[in-house]
């Protein structure tokens, strides 16, 4: 099953709430993604804008959630809480992204605060819990030793016994890069039980994507489709 979100993928003005709420029978497929990037718009009161996800994944099933990534624009305050509940065998795959801003505009990394938790549960054990923090009030974000040169960042999750294969082999792909100065693209894997953690920092929103297409190589596979055909 393909889907793809209204709510998300357009537009989020201040004090704007999201809760999305999603759960997956025995053996199901499902990829949601989001029409086009979440535009954060300014928030000139500082009123956030929030997104909820809630996830139940069943027996055997697969949930593949690859949205676009958020782009906020100055003075955007976003927060997000993603959780996910696992069955024994269930598989996720997690793309969690987001870029500078309008840099047609002149906006880079010029929201006041942007956060994104992700919860992972299995058999209601937590197994993995990521987040992420960008918030002016710790200094300017594209400082050096901040955002410095790179203009977009992803989380993936590969996790679950039908994505293992996959797993392990951006594990060792990974490992075995080279390690090159100053580089426009880093990308870094991290083992977790029964899977693995992904991260990618590049200099543009179609760089990181064509890593995450890459990498999500068995998505094709489970959907007999590509859903990045024409993204990037």
């Amino acid at each position: 099953m393909w889907a793809f979100t209204s709510s998300l993928g357009g537009g989020m003005v201040a004090g704007d709430t999201a809760k999305i709420t999603l759960t997956l029978d025995a053996g199901a497929v499902c990829f949601l993604g989001t029409q086009a990037s979440s535009k954060v718009y300014r928030s000139p009161a500082q009123t956030p804008c929030l997104h909820e996800f809630h996830g139940a994944i069943g027996p055997g099933a697969t949930l593949v959630l690859a949205p676009d990534p958020v782009q906020c624009f100055a003075d955007a305050i976003y927060q997000q809480r993603q959780i996910f509940n696992l069955a024994s065998d269930s598989n996720l795959i997690l793309v969690d992204w987001i870029s500078a801003g309008r840099l047609a505009y002149g906006e880079r990394w010029a929201f006041k605060r942007y956060s994104s938790r992700n919860e992972v549960y299995l058999q209601g054990k937590p197994v993995l819990i990521d987040a992420v923090a960008l918030d002016t009030r710790d200094g300017a974000i594209a400082k050096r030793f901040r955002a410095g040169r790179f203009n977009c960042f992803a989380t993936v999750f590969i996790l679950g016994p039908a994505l293992i294969d996959s797993a392990q082999k951006s594990l060792k792909q990974i490992a075995g890069q080279a390690i090159e100065p100053r580089s426009s693209f880093i990308r870094t894997a991290s083992p977790v039980s029964g899977g693995v953690l992904l991260r990618f920092a590049g200099s543009s929103v179609e760089q990181v994507g064509h890593a995450l297409s890459e990498h999500l190589a068995v998505v094709r596979e489970l959907l007999d489709d590509d859903p990045w055909l024409r993204k990037w």
